[in-house]
């Protein structure tokens, strides 16, 4: 009995799909442009992190203009807010402070994160959605890679959302003389809303999959 069903499952397999469900399979591969989009959008994140990097090598030797290109990438200051509070834009800094230091760091840390959300995102998603890469026997493969799919993907994106967001608002606290309060407010509770929607997402999927379930 389970001869003549492999047998009819190999015979089938040989046949191959039928010309409208190969179209529709086929159609996966629409999404390849998508991610080498993706690809070239990493690019851009690491040109833009050693134009940063540069620019704080440049600031540790003295250099007043990449001081200056610093406070005006991450202390920006909205003159409309700056009047609100009655007070004015701060001058621009010509030497580099800790302040400063600290949040071009967290700007390059969230580009690294951004970047790993990337990761996550083409690798995962190719993985998933388009066709398998056989990496089982490769010394690189993410350890991550061995049992995604797409449950384990949306969680593993909501979690690495998180930790963007975490970067982003402990920059606004660090720079907050710079925001309104409603500014504080609201990305305050986006990131709660974050949060909350990470782990609905992880129970959702632990009541959907529970832990044993795939034994029976």
């Amino acid at each position: 009995m389970k001869s003549s069903q492999s047998s009819a499952s190999s015979s089938s397999a040989k046949r191959g799909l039928r010309p409208l469900p190969a179209v529709i399979f086929a159609s996966r591969w629409l999404q390849l442009p998508l991610y080498l989009g993706l690809i070239v959008a990493q690019a851009v994140y690491v040109f833009h992190f050693w134009v940063e990097l540069a620019h704080l090598i440049e600031a540790a030797f003295g250099s007043s203009q990449a001081v200056a290109a610093i406070a005006t990438s991450v202390q920006p200051c909205d003159t409309a807010v700056a009047q609100a509070k009655g007070s004015v834009c701060a001058a621009v800094p010509t030497k580099l402070t800790e302040t400063l230091i600290m949040l071009l760091v967290l700007g390059l840390i969230d580009v690294v994160m951004i970047s790993n959300l990337l990761i996550m995102v083409i690798v995962g998603g190719y993985e998933t959605f388009v066709s398998r890469m056989e990496l089982e026997s490769h010394p690189d493969q993410p350890e991550w890679l061995s049992h995604v799919n797409a449950s384990v993907l949306k969680v593993k994106l909501a979690t690495a959302i998180i930790g963007i967001s975490s970067i982003h608002l402990l920059k606004t606290f660090i720079n907050a003389e710079q925001y309104s309060e409603k500014t504080l407010i609201a990305q305050t509770v986006i990131h709660v809303a974050f949060l909350l929607s990470a782990m609905a997402i992880a129970m959702t999927d632990r009541l959907m999959s529970p832990p044993g379930g795939d034994k029976h």
